[in-house]
């Protein structure tokens, strides 16, 4: 087969992981098909260093996402070669492109949270790109001759909200740390410390989790207690530095900006635990993560944490700071209750495998090129 990856979101968190992930374990287990991957120039060095298969072609597109460029001259791009399938491993899609492909759709997030609030637009435009996601979601999910999802959470919610046929959606779990390294096990911080690792998008619920840790570390046993926000200082982490003002939570917030995995991984292997407060997820990437390093995970009691965690967690609601705030008393003061919690992670997590990712997507790659 000759197979083209849409890997322009290479460097980013979240899909970025996920496409690095799927590409370096394709090219080290597929020695039979031949592949093209688009990358942006600033990511070329680091693909080619990543890429160790002669059959893959590292091709330079720095056509923006989500941007009339996408439509237009990517769709031209791609066009230009005669790939037997394409993977878009993001739900944007060219709505011109006509020959066979596979996408995979994280999560219906923007479907759920509808208000302007997740956007740096103003209203109106905001509103008008809403409506082009749905559009480009809707022709990408039609036309695709497999959708590719992370949990059987995204695939439910996919068959509530859409009118498609179940046997087309596949669900193929991705992984954790997989290397643990010995250089990790020395701390980064200074101190007892909770971690909490994302962006700061509203469905975060990063805010209640600021309220949960102010009335934590209101005990006098506790202040010493830091929050470590490992993230970007965007857009929305400017709200984020705001309520920690208000709240007088500067001395114990923490943060780090894009650190290496190595560091990360350091963070999590000396944590109290790790907090993940969001509303929905389409997977839960960070407690794969955290529960492959030994952390212990508190996580929002949503229907994929706990598809994912299953008791290797402790779950709170994330509606109510005082419930958080509970649970991250619990968390510091019952040692040998969260060590049996953390053994149950650290036997779930073997369910994990970004090799075995890559496998089943190969496998779809295989049963989709027969699909006429």
């Amino acid at each position: 087969m000759y197979i083209g990856i849409d890997a322009r979101l290479w460097s980013q968190t979240g899909v970025g992981r996920y496409i690095r992930n799927l590409t370096i374990n394709l090219a080290r287990i597929d020695k039979k098909n031949r592949y093209v991957i688009f990358v942006g120039t600033l990511d070329f060095e680091n693909v080619k260093k990543s890429i160790k298969n002669k059959k893959w072609e590292i091709v330079i597109s720095d056509i923006k996402w989500h941007s009339i460029s996408e439509q237009t001259k990517f769709t031209r791009l791609l066009n230009s070669y005669n790939f037997d399938l394409f993977h878009f491993p993001y739900f944007s899609v060219p709505i011109f492109y006509r020959k066979k492909y596979v996408i995979t759709l994280h999560d219906l997030i923007v479907n759920k949270f509808k208000t302007g609030k997740a956007s740096t637009l103003p209203y109106p435009l905001y509103l008008l790109k809403r409506q082009s996601y749905l559009f480009i979601l809707n022709n990408a999910l039609r036309k695709s001759l497999k959708v590719i999802v992370p949990s059987n959470t995204v695939r439910n919610d996919l068959l509530k909200a859409y009118k498609i046929n179940a046997e087309k959606i596949i669900v193929t779990y991705e992984g954790g740390f997989e290397k643990i390294s010995k250089a990790s096990d020395k701390s980064l911080i200074n101190g007892k410390y909770f971690l909490r690792v994302g962006n700061f998008y509203p469905h975060k619920n990063v805010e209640n989790l600021l309220l949960g840790f102010k009335a934590f570390v209101e005990k006098p046993k506790n202040k010493d207690v830091k929050l470590v926000l490992v993230g970007k200082k965007d857009f929305f982490f400017k709200s984020i530095e705001k309520q920690i003002e208000k709240l007088y939570l500067k001395d114990n917030i923490i943060f780090l900006d894009n650190p290496s995995d190595e560091n990360v991984l350091s963070l999590y292997k000396n944590a109290l635990g790790t907090l993940i407060p969001s509303f929905m997820e389409g997977f839960s990437l960070t407690a794969v993560e955290a529960m492959s390093a030994g952390c212990l995970v508190l996580a929002s009691d949503i229907e994929v944490h706990r598809e994912i965690c299953k008791d290797g967690a402790i779950f709170f609601d994330p509606e109510d700071p005082k419930d958080i705030k509970d649970k991250l008393k619990f968390a510091k003061e019952e040692a040998e209750k969260t060590e049996k919690i953390i053994q149950k992670g650290a036997k779930r997590v073997k369910f994990f495998s970004w090799e075995k990712m890559a496998d089943l997507t190969l496998g779809i790659y295989e049963s989709s090129n027969s699909i006429r």
